[in-house]
């Protein structure tokens, strides 16, 4: 059955073609196993609230008729505004009009936020850009620019908000710079989420082509509810295509955990157990909460285009799990940098198990892709990641992350990283194990080896399914590096910045590209030797082994412009400098990107051998092979553009040398 939506239709109708509903929310009660939801164009200012579920062999579609041209928007248009002072103007709103949830009085904040927390959730928004708030009204009508913002020329845009308990009226002033707010497109975020079910279970919805603008979300952490403008809460088998996300103030996709008031922001309000206590606590109880391959997560989110959300682009703690992420194009998530904590990124997931996430362009975030705990048979494979790092002239907002294409962290794996062009000044960070990095472009450097984990005792699972096979701290190491070439782009001398818990503290990060990260790690053989039982004749003698790293493998690297190998790496060509430059640069032109080098002028006739499942071997802990999700191997004989690797194996994301090349 069709259900047809129009707002610009006459009058609401019972949703047929000749009487359209007016509202997609209508549609959303109705439409059952099967349906068909047909949006007309214009903007729907409302929260869809998915009723029912569909099923596998019959979904439930929601479709705008003109690409882009439906939006579902939380934000509502404000023309009432008065002059105030000077370039500030002021309005009022009843708090009538946001129910039970007023953004105004809700702030920013809970577990792993670090930055202060004196952001609300809403937001104003001047022609579509949102507007920095303030902490007083001096501070607005000041207008001042914000130093830590990444476009800074549109932070002198402010807005402050405050309550008027005697009429229950929320106000808001905004400093618009000299232009008239009633003669601009001003809206205010008024709903929490656009789309998305207040229940669990609604599964097997396809979305398409529609435009998701402007929510007040709420942070979303780990161990909370992951609010979000869209996503599919706790469910299975959504698909998210051909959309356009933006404009959220915490999260724009949420693939995230359920509501559990024992779990909720735990170390927030309580503080009596650690955060990562409250991790593990997290995934127990998810499985009393039905956390199986069978009910949850195989989600697909596709040819999206993400953007301008200030925690991230897409988030989600277990609900993503074997999920597909492919074709989107994520850009300029947390620019502002208003707000800041541990859950920031293009994409932040937690326990990706076998998640792919492939053929995505992603730039200018606080991070590109963050996979922390359980990157268990994740998978990132042909993307293109670059400017994921804070520009020179933007301050360190305090409490806000360090920035970098990859963040693999708190892992046991198997995770997989192959045939992606990372050109950023941080290429890894890699606070974790059992990652294999096989014929990528690296330009930028390794960093938090052996660190930033400290005792955080993670949970491996049953390969290929959700089920917990055991706990274990990660011991760092067993990491394979493949067929990659890796190319000092950007400075090498270490990045210094002032430590945010000690301002006498400075920290330092590595910043030199190569593998020498790991030169006091063994080879395999030098680990396995440590288990001769011969000198270790009791269990206990063994602890010490048992708690040290695990072993690295690196072979058929090369290493340009002063990148640095491993000491103990095999089959590796390291460049000597000459006069000539390496030049890896990637420009736009026309709406697409083209990546123009000459690494390959510096490879010669330098090859490799073509690696696969076998030669990788199986990532420790899990005992799990790098391999596909269905549990069958790889064979890396497809290249960042899926054109077939042959007989003559040469390092890097090509399967042939190339110069001037259109990558996106």
């Amino acid at each position: 059955m069709k259900h047809y939506v129009d707002v610009n239709a006459e009058r609401n109708g019972d949703g047929s073609r000749e009487r359209p509903f007016k509202r997609i929310s209508d549609a959303a009660k109705v439409a059952l196993p099967g349906d068909e939801v047909l949006v007309a164009p214009g903007v729907y200012r409302e929260y869809v609230d998915p009723a029912n579920p569909g099923t596998e062999d019959a979904r439930i579609t929601y479709i705008s008729t003109e690409p882009l041209g439906a939006v579902i928007t939380g934000a509502e248009q404000i023309k009432t505004w008065k002059h105030f002072k000077e370039n500030v103007w002021v309005c009022r709103i009843p708090n009538s009009v946001f129910g039970d949830y007023n953004p105004y009085t809700t702030i920013v904040f809970g577990d792993w936020y670090f930055a202060t927390p004196n952001k609300h959730t809403g937001c104003v928004f001047l022609n579509d850009r949102a507007m920095y708030e303030a902490v007083t009204l001096e501070e607005c009508i000041r207008g001042e620019v914000y130093e830590c913002s990444w476009v800074p020329e549109e932070s002198v845009y402010k807005w402050y908000t405050e309550q008027d308990p005697d009429a229950d009226e929320t106000i808001i002033y905004a400093n618009f710079q000299g232009l008239n707010p009633n003669e601009e497109n001003v809206e205010i975020t008024v709903r929490r989420r656009c789309f998305m079910p207040s229940k669990t279970g609604v599964s097997y919805i396809t979305v398409r082509g529609f435009k998701i603008d402007k929510a007040a979300t709420t942070w979303a952490p780990p161990a909370a509810f992951q609010d979000g403008m869209i996503g599919p809460h706790w469910s299975k088998g959504w698909i998210i295509e051909d959309c356009e996300i933006s404009n959220s103030r915490c999260a724009g996709i949420s693939l995230g955990k359920y509501y559990d008031p024992e779990n909720e922001h735990y170390f927030t309000f309580k503080h009596v157990k650690s955060p990562t206590q409250m991790e593990r606590d997290a995934v127990c109880r998810g499985q009393y909460h039905g956390w199986l391959k069978e009910k949850i997560g195989s989600h697909i989110i596709r040819r999206c285009n993400i953007h301008h959300c200030e925690q991230g682009g897409i988030i989600g703690r277990m609900g993503g799990v074997f999920s597909i992420i492919e074709d989107n194009h994520i850009h300029h998530i947390n620019n502002m940098q208003e707000l800041g904590g541990a859950e920031i990124a293009g994409i932040k997931l937690h326990a990706a198990i076998d998640v792919i996430m492939r053929r995505n362009h992603i730039h200018h975030c606080t991070m590109g892709i963050w996979c922390d705990w359980e990157a268990q048979g994740t998978r990132i494979t042909q993307n293109l990641l670059h400017d994921n790092q804070r520009p020179p002239y933007a301050k360190h907002l305090r409490g806000s992350m360090m920035s970098q294409d990859l963040f693999v962290e708190v892992s046991h794996g198997p995770t997989l990283i192959d045939n992606n062009i990372l050109l950023s000044d941080v290429s890894l960070r890699i606070a974790t194990q059992g990652v294999a990095m096989v014929h990528n472009l690296i330009c930028g450097a390794f960093t938090s080896v052996g660190g930033g984990t400290t005792w955080r005792y993670t949970p491996y699972h049953i390969p290929h399914r959700t089920e917990v096979m055991g706990f274990m701290t990660i011991l760092h190491g067993d990491d394979r590096f493949c067929n990659n070439i890796f190319v000092q782009k950007w400075p090498s001398e270490d990045y210094v910045t002032q430590d945010d818990h000690d301002p006498q503290k400075i920290r330092r990060e590595n910043r030199l590209v190569g593998t020498h990260v790991f030169d006091e790690y063994p080879t395999y053989d030098e680990w396995i030797s440590q288990f001769d039982f011969t000198k270790h004749p009791d269990m206990m003698a063994l602890d010490p082994v048992h708690f040290g790293h695990l072993p690295v493998w690196s072979e058929g690297n090369v290493y340009l412009n002063g990148a640095k190998p491993w000491k103990k790496e095999v089959n590796f060509l390291l460049a000597e400098k000459n006069d000539q430059e390496i030049k890896v640069e990637l420009a736009e032109k026309d709406g697409n990107y083209y990546l123009d080098t000459n690494i390959f002028d510096f490879i010669r006739d330098f090859d490799a051998r073509m690696i696969n499942t076998e030669i990788l071997g199986k990532a420790f802990e899990p005992e799990q092979y790098f391999e596909n999700p269905d549990g069958t191997p790889i064979q890396f004989d497809s290249d960042y553009f899926g054109n077939h690797r042959g007989v003559h194996v040469i390092p890097g994301p090509f399967a042939s040398p190339a110069s001037n090349v259109k990558v996106y």
